[in-house]
């Protein structure tokens, strides 16, 4: 079963494969120059304790990311975490 969600609502340990970058500018190729593109698979490694930054596992890389990022990236979250 998939739901659709943005990558700001992964919790640490849940893997998602990433939807569409609702993004513009320097920072969508940014995050895609980081492998942050469609349908690629990434993982919520830690959240700080605010909860903004996290961390995410992205083709072998860790790498911080802010809500204000994340909230405009969709993903396919599936019932199976790892």
């Amino acid at each position: 079963m998939k739901q659709s969600a943005n990558l700001s609502s992964l919790r640490e340990g849940e893997r998602c494969c990433i939807g569409e970058l609702k993004l513009n500018g320097r920072m969508r190729s940014r995050l895609r120059d980081l492998g942050l593109i469609e349908g690629a698979y990434v993982e919520c490694l830690h959240r700080s304790a605010s909860g903004d930054p996290a961390a995410y596992l992205i083709c072998g890389a860790v790498i911080a990311l802010r809500n204000e990022d994340t909230s405009r990236i969709t993903i396919e979250k599936t019932a199976v975490t790892h």
